[in-house]
């Protein structure tokens, strides 16, 4: 057999393997249900007209319902793990659309270093407490990433380097909500009480509450001008998990010895995510585009919930205990109170 004649047979083989395409046909069923779900949930967030209620949250809960109550389907597997790795990649990148480096700068040197204080203490304060009162490692970094960062969003993105149980994730999004709702509501109260200015508030809020909804409509209780900085001190949280991530990244390889042979975990995406806020702060990007994107990446992020419900089990939820809900409860109350410490050593208003 000739040079040519072996090529143009692989390229035939290759044709076959493409148009026949049975990784893509079996990803359909279980992407369709995904889907589904991530559509019930955004109109059930619209029908109820509370803006703080993110449809993430209730795609992961329709998607537990569903999976716990009818039985399992084989044939669905591939296109809920499509959804839960491939598709929340991208939506991680699209999130860098939200960002400017413009915005960013607008908080001063000030306001920055209270932020980056704020989550890296937070983080390191949580894991460290998960390993006093015995929560294992990867959902302690899970329940970090969701408090410290921006909730659910974090939470997965993080899971791409911890590769933690469904359960660990669907336990620390509930930890994180929980006590995210919980600062929307007392955030304001204390505000008044201390008679707080609508710039320290909108900072506190959104370098300190969970969720990007839930951090937002807090800030915006108190006026305009804390809903606005409070909405990019929430943005400049959500920047910083890149450099999280790849952190998180290496303590993993470290804990499983994969330094040792020489395999740390790239989470490539990541590039993408810095990618994406440099293109929108250099390049101007309109703001039609830029709508399109956060929808997209809202989206993407709600069908990768729904997915992680799927496969989440209540019994081994149950298992886990009330030691990571106690972890959740010590770093809410760490970042509510050093957030605010560092922005009034280190802010000038």
């Amino acid at each position: 057999m000739t040079d040519r004649t072996y090529s143009r047979g692989m390229i035939e083989h290759g044709r076959r393997r493409f148009f026949r395409a049975p990784e893509f046909l079996a990803v359909v069923p279980g992407l369709l249900l995904t889907i589904a779900i991530a559509l019930a949930a955004t109109l059930l967030q619209r029908l109820a007209g509370v803006m703080s209620l993110s449809p993430l949250i209730i795609a992961m809960g329709i998607g537990m319902l569903i999976g716990n109550v009818l039985p399992s389907a084989r044939h669905l597997r591939p296109g809920i793990v499509f959804s839960q790795k491939r598709l929340l990649r991208f939506a991680i990148i699209l999130l860098g659309s939200q960002l400017t480096i413009v915005q960013v700068a607008s908080l001063g040197w000030g306001g920055l270093a209270a932020i980056v204080a704020t989550l890296a203490t937070t983080f390191a304060f949580i894991v460290w407490a998960g390993r006093v009162i015995g929560v294992n490692s990867k959902l302690a970094e899970l329940i970090a990433a969701g408090t410290s960062v921006c909730g659910a969003s974090a939470v997965l993105a993080t899971n791409t380097v911890t590769n933690g149980s469904d359960e660990d994730v669907a336990y620390a999004i509930a930890c994180v909500t929980v006590f995210g709702s919980l600062s929307m509501i007392l955030f304001p109260i204390l505000a008044g009480a201390g008679d707080m200015g609508p710039e320290m508030y909108g900072i506190w809020a959104g370098s300190s509450i969970h969720e990007v909804a839930q951090a937002v409509g807090a800030a915006f209780q108190g006026g305009e001008i804390a809903g606005e900085l409070g909405t990019v001190a929430k943005l400049s949280r959500v920047m910083l998990l890149a450099p999280l991530i790849f952190v998180v990244g290496i303590m993993a390889a470290r804990s499983s010895q994969a330094l040792d042979r020489g395999r740390v975990p790239v989470p490539w995406f990541v590039f993408g995510f810095l990618a994406m806020i440099l293109a929108n702060s250099l390049l101007f990007l309109p703001g039609e585009v830029l709508a399109v994107m956060k929808s997209g990446s809202s989206f993407m992020l709600t069908i990768a919930l729904a997915a992680m419900g799927l496969e989440t089990d209540f019994r081994r939820l149950y298992t886990k205990g009330w030691r990571p809900l106690l972890l959740g409860a010590l770093g809410w109350g760490y970042i509510s109170v050093f957030s605010i410490s560092a922005i009034v050593l280190m802010v000038r208003f």
